[in-house]
């Protein structure tokens, strides 16, 4: 880890977001046992995303749980922007149709350097990341509660709050930046969500196979 004029770099960006296993557990079993509705349910499929260029201004990241419509539940670490641009965006994900066999579907935008995809309020559902990042003026270990450079999901803080976690969930481990630039992106995730989503020359193929971003 280097510091410069305020800026952290750090190569081959991994996940070092640890969930507050005990609130989240919590919030995933009253879930299961139907005590809390979510936002919505995941499918128990995940997806690859991958991108060039990421940059993103109001970063936060912080530790939730994403649940199946049948319970199951997938701990995450949820990586917001309040404003993001994305050059060459990859999203796969690969199902098993029946009669056919293995299907891919992919979808890429972005790719013209001087129209990128465009995102405001985006929520990004991973467990598992890997990108070179730097990060402008970054606090790590910071309060989920006390985030102030980016934002938590309404629906993570309702369910903490319903369940009577609220407290934990707010005094969880969790990390924010006023910018962040990451090259190389790639990515499994579970859920994504986003105010707007503007996906400039947007391409979706279906194809036999295995066809994946990375």
């Amino acid at each position: 880890m280097s510091q410069t004029y305020g800026k952290t770099r750090w190569k081959r960006f991994a996940v070092v977001m640890v969930p507050s296993i005990a609130a989240t557990a919590a919030i995933g079993v009253s879930l299961a046992q139907g005590a809390l509705a979510a936002s919505f349910n995941v499918s128990g499929q995940q997806f690859k995303v991958g991108a060039g260029h990421l940059e993103g201004n109001g970063f936060a990241q912080y530790g939730s749980l994403d649940v199946e419509k049948a319970g199951v539940p997938h701990p995450v670490a949820v990586s917001s922007f309040r404003n993001a641009t994305i050059n060459n965006l990859c999203q796969s994900v690969v199902l098993d149709a029946p009669l056919i066999g293995k299907v891919s579907l992919n979808i890429n935008a972005g790719g013209d350097p001087k129209n990128p995809v465009e995102a405001k309020n985006l929520f990004i559902d991973l467990d598992d990341l890997n990108a070179d990042a730097t990060f402008t003026n970054i606090n790590i270990g910071v309060a989920t509660g006390s985030i102030t450079k980016g934002d938590v999901n309404a629906a993570d803080r309702a369910a903490a709050q319903k369940l009577g976690f609220g407290d934990k969930f707010e005094n969880s481990f969790a990390q924010e930046a006023d910018k962040a630039v990451l090259d190389g992106v790639q990515q499994t995730a579970w859920a994504t969500s986003a105010g707007t989503f503007k996906l400039s020359g947007l391409h979706l193929a279906v194809k036999k196979g295995v066809s994946e971003c990375f």
